[in-house]
């Protein structure tokens, strides 16, 4: 197990990243960073360039408990998870977690010893309005979790027919449109350090797929529930320290790959079976982001320990960890927990402080460096973009608009006066945000969405 985890800020944080592969509408963000996970609206104005509060709110929820999970839209419909926390229950306790053959437990680790509920909400997004809530989860959790971050982390993904959500050890629950309870399935404990879980689940043709990795990796794993069901579909071990990413689905040359990222190795798996099609050496950090794609090459990074962004071809096959099978490798630009963007062939790094880099994501040549923004602070949340533009929220919660292109341009900033550190989703002419305590709407002047 890597050094890096005495320091870990995990799960917060990635909150991470849950990437579909399901059809949807266009205007829908069915998941983590989009129906495609690449944090990029297909379709719509993306976020506009002069958004302030007091022009552009057009509602705002207020969500009780805590979560990072970041809002999912489709139909109308926002899903959200919370997790409440409790009193303290007698006797219970974490695992016990060991480095370097030791015990160890995390200074930041908490909450172990205590009641907590989880729920899976629906809220009208027009308007707002609560649609229904579902407690999932009640009672005793199996570990800690960090204290900057909650048990409501990994982001629920939907196919428009049901909405799943994912707790960890806590299981995993499917609710139709309408809020019925459909499955819940227990996938087993996982430790995660006492740091909680961040990977968020995926969907690809029917099946949803759920990252675990744990710990040291002896006990990691991978996993695919048929999604009408929750019957497991496919299981496979990997060998893999505990991470925090999300993994995301490609197509290339009619070949669908599950790409994930990890400390010992980065995967790719056939997500139908969950077959290996190939391995390379991993990040040798802590794996937190979500990998991206540009054209045939899949691109991974990591910001902590050190920093790391390298490429690997989508047509490798095999075990290619005694080769280099990199295209290009860069060691600057990247942050702690915020995942990468990569837009129309430009890749856009930030650091912790939000400070952009700028790469050509075909070749890794630097297009530009030490893009400052006007606002300071540190950041969790991933940026999103749209229409030309990119969103960056810090987790304060002060936001920039950037330019997406070769030069760096702020084109704008507003603040939500709210702690954020879920990431956000824009449909069409809409940006929605996750704050500490609400869930607040943006668009144009006048609530009219274009």
């Amino acid at each position: 197990m890597s050094k890096s985890l005495h320091y870990l800020l995990a799960a917060t944080l990635a909150a991470a990243p849950a990437i579909p592969a399901a059809a949807s509408d266009a205007n829908d963000w069915p998941g983590f960073r989009g129906a495609d996970g690449s944090g990029i609206a297909r379709s719509g104005p993306g976020p506009a360039a002069d958004l302030t509060l007091d022009r552009n709110l057009l509602w705002k929820a207020k969500i009780e408990g805590r979560g990072h999970s970041s809002p999912v839209i489709t139909d109308g419909r926002i899903f959200l998870t919370t997790a409440i926390v409790g009193e303290p229950i007698p006797g219970a306790g974490p695992p016990e977690h060991t480095f370097g053959g030791q015990p160890f437990r995390h200074p930041q680790a908490t909450d172990g010893n205590r009641h907590h509920t989880m729920k899976v909400i629906a809220l009208d997004a027009d308007q707002g309005d609560l649609l229904w809530s579902h407690t999932a989860y009640a009672g005793r959790v199996y570990d800690d979790r960090h204290s900057e971050s909650s048990y409501a982390s990994p982001t629920p993904v939907t196919d428009g027919e049901r909405v799943y959500a994912y707790f960890g050890s806590e299981g995993v629950y499917a609710y139709t449109m309408d809020g019925e309870p459909v499955w819940e399935r227990d996938i087993g404990d996982i430790k995660t350090v006492g740091l909680g879980v961040g990977s968020s689940p995926v969907l690809s043709d029917g099946l949803l797929i759920i990252l675990a990795d744990e710990d040291s990796g002896d006990d990691s794993f991978i996993v695919a529930l048929d999604a009408a069901t929750g019957e497991e579909a496919w299981k496979r071990k990997r060998p893999v320290q505990a991470s925090w990413a999300t993994p995301i689905v490609v197509e290339h040359d009619g070949q669908k790959q599950l790409l994930t990222t990890g400390y010992e190795y980065v995967i790719a798996y056939d997500p139908t079976d969950g077959s290996e099609l190939w391995r390379a050496k991993g990040l040798e950090n802590n794996a937190i982001h979500t990998p991206m794609t540009v054209g045939d090459l899949a691109v991974f990074t990591s910001g902590y320990p050190g920093k790391v962004v390298f490429a690997i071809p989508l047509d490798s096959r095999g075990d290619l960890t005694g080769d280099d099978p990199r295209v290009w490798t860069y060691r600057k630009g990247t942050g702690y927990v915020p995942s990468n963007l990569l837009y129309d062939g430009l890749l856009y790094l930030t650091n912790d402080g939000g400070v952009i880099t700028c790469l050509d994501a075909r070749t890794g040549e630097v297009v530009y460096e030490g893009g400052r923004l006007p606002i300071r602070g540190r950041y969790s949340a991933s940026m999103v973009g749209g229409g030309g533009r990119i969103l960056m929220v810090n987790t304060d919660g002060d936001a920039a608009i950037i330019r997406a292109g070769r030069e760096h341009e702020v084109l704008g900033s507003f603040s939500l006066g709210e702690s954020v550190w879920a990431t956000p989703a824009i449909v069409g002419g809409r940006l929605y945000v996750r704050g500490r305590e609400h869930l607040f709407a943006l668009g144009p002047a006048g609530g009219d969405a274009p």
